[in-house]
């Protein structure tokens, strides 16, 4: 028997009255390309409590498949109000966010932060 906890976490009710499940954070880690963390372990990743890296990472490092595991998991309501608080994001990521959410870029934060020495391949 499932636990009720368990279908709140897991299943979203539409309008429409199809389920849709949502996969767990361990299930998304897994399809993911490896080359995104390969600097973490994957068995202490928590999505929920730094969505911010996950995000910024899969933005700027990832492929297709790796945004539209990002976007089933978290969102883009979610993921456009997390980029929004970042302090640096790559241009073409935020005019992709800015493209595909009807935002304006004066809306980022990272728009109006700069860093202070540029690397050079971003120059």
């Amino acid at each position: 028997m499932l636990d009720l906890h368990y279908l709140c976490r897991h299943i979203i009710l539409l309008s429409n009255k199809f389920i849709i499940f949502k996969m767990s954070q361990k299930e998304v880690l897994t399809k993911m390309s490896d080359v995104l963390f390969w600097d973490i372990d994957k068995s202490q990743a928590d999505f929920e409590r730094y969505p911010a890296f996950f995000i910024q990472r899969v933005l700027e490092y990832g492929n297709w498949q790796d945004w539209t595991l990002l976007k089933a998991y978290y969102g883009l309501n979610r993921i456009v109000d997390v980029c929004k608080q970042l302090r640096t994001l790559d241009p073409v990521c935020l005019a992709f966010i800015n493209t595909i959410s009807d935002t304006q870029k004066e809306d980022f934060r990272c728009y109006h932060t700069t860093q202070s020495s540029p690397t050079l391949w971003n120059s």
